[in-house]
């Protein structure tokens, strides 16, 4: 277990952001090897691939549940030096995950080929995403124990065991996806079942790592049969944390349904370039992410600490540093979109989609990051409602005027991408305003003597004696 009401924060975050970020880059590589290598069955499969992929948002909310839950109450409790309670709430957590898994499981099987006609632009994608689909969900289902694993390390300042698990299974996921969907060495393509099946054996390895350094390394929280009988109370007290995080996922995925839909009607090409820019574009979004993620823990810890200065001193560093690496992305994105996406598509018109949808979408990266930045603050704070009405308010000032748009004359998809920058400058705003507010109910006020003292305390920021962006 590692202490985060104590030492510099900005060490504090850079020390974990590499290896979060590392984890979540292995779980993307492995989504664009399977796109890559998909590319070469035509547009229908990437496509089908690309869209099939939205529905993991679904599954992303319920890990959301888990894994924000799971952290801000373990967080808390290693603040309060409360082992006992850590242990009682990853415990209960991996009974969710099984309840999870399952019902993953049963509504992938039941609705995979519902959830492709609703969206796909022609009856090859529809068999495609169906495909895939069908043999991903074991991968899924297991991602739910191990988000539960890597969620428990993460609130006790523990992160590099998760990114070494993920690392391997993105290893053993490369070097299976040729294999298995064309064929090479073997002589028996399987097509996108074989990137399906690639990912799923993947985390099967990655969930019998993290149940090995469970029970061999891992001592502060651990497996303990007898708390796996279901509590009422304390499943609630995750759900409460998690539920609202989940659904901002939710709305993610309301939002990408809404962009796979107005663009059904350019074509396959169309849905394929926005799905290899928005692969890509998550992909790029990953330092800013981690560094964000980094931020919940410590704020965790630290509101379970009662040190309200440190707590606000985190979201101010944590901003910081997120907006300039997200403004080094927009740069980049805007001069050289070609470095990012080049070779997942042999077909010009795919990828002159995804370059023109790259440049304009990186236009809103520190509005992006902002958020991001503000999301996890909530997670360690352990009140998510707000991220939940945020992402709400993000998907109906976009949805609405998006299907509208869309049954205009003289509708193009870049109107799409400019109508999402509105959006997301809006829910950045509301995300701070809503974090200042959590801020002033929580957190005790701040008195001078704390702010010169948590500067001195913390010799990076040195000779700063008080936080930028005071109001909040």
């Amino acid at each position: 277990m590692k202490d985060l009401t104590n030492g510099s924060i900005v060490r504090h975050i850079l020390a974990m952001s590499p290896p979060i970020m590392v984890g979540m880059v292995t779980i993307m590589i492995c989504q664009l090897v399977d796109l890559y290598f998909v590319s070469s069955l035509g547009d229908a499969a990437v496509a089908g691939v690309a869209a099939a992929g939205n529905a993991g948002f679904l599954v992303n909310a319920l890990m959301q549940v888990l894994g924000v839950g799971t952290v801000a109450l373990i967080a808390h409790a290693v603040g309060r030096k409360d082992r006992p309670d850590a242990n009682l709430i990853f415990n209960q957590a991996i009974v969710l995950s099984v309840l999870f898994g399952l019902l993953t499981l049963v509504a992938g099987a039941a609705l995979s080929r519902a959830y492709m006609r609703s969206i796909a632009a022609d009856q090859a994608t529809i068999e495609a995403g169906t495909t895939y689909l069908l043999w991903f969900m074991p991968a899924l289902a297991l991602q739910f124990a191990t988000q539960v694993m890597g969620s428990a390390l993460r609130a006790t300042g523990i992160v590099r065991p998760s990114m070494l698990v993920q690392a391997l299974a993105v290893a053993i996921n490369i070097a299976l996806a040729p294999v298995l969907i064309t064929g090479w060495g073997t002589g028996h393509a399987l097509g996108v079942a074989g990137a399906g099946l690639a990912s799923s054996i993947a985390v099967v390895v990655g969930v019998l790592m993290l149940l090995a350094y469970f029970r061999k390394v891992e001592r502060y929280v651990a497996f303990n049969p007898a708390q796996w009988r279901p509590q009422p109370r304390h499943l609630k007290r995750i759900l409460n944390v998690g539920l609202p995080a989940g659904g901002e996922f939710a709305m993610m995925f309301i939002f990408m349904a809404v962009v796979y839909y107005v663009l059904r009607d350019f074509g396959a090409a169309a849905q394929a370039g926005f799905g290899i820019g928005q692969r890509v574009l998550g992909l790029i979004h990953m330092p800013a992410l981690a560094v964000a993620l980094a931020a919940g823990p410590i704020a965790g810890q630290n509101v379970g600490a009662a040190n309200s200065a440190r707590v606000r001193d985190t979201f101010v560093k944590t901003a910081w540093i997120v907006t300039i690496v997200m403004i080094g992305f927009m740069v980049l994105a805007q001069a050289k979109p070609e470095l990012l996406l080049a070779g997942f598509s042999n077909d010009r018109e795919t990828m002159e989609i995804a370059y023109l949808f790259l440049r304009i979408i990186s236009l809103n990266m520190v509005a992006q990051g902002l958020i991001f930045t503000c999301s996890s603050m909530f997670q360690g704070l352990g009140n998510t409602k707000p991220v939940l009405l945020s992402s709400a308010t993000r998907v109906f000032t976009y949805s609405l005027p998006a299907i509208w748009l869309s049954t205009r004359p003289g509708f193009r998809m870049e109107h799409v991408w400019y109508l999402s920058i509105v959006a997301t400058t809006l829910q950045a705003a509301l995300s701070l305003w809503l974090l200042r507010r959590e801020f002033k109910k929580r957190l005790a006020p701040v008195r001078p003597v704390e702010v010169v003292a948590l500067a001195e305390a913390d010799p990076v920021t040195r000779p700063a004696r008080a936080p930028a962006w005071r109001g909040l």
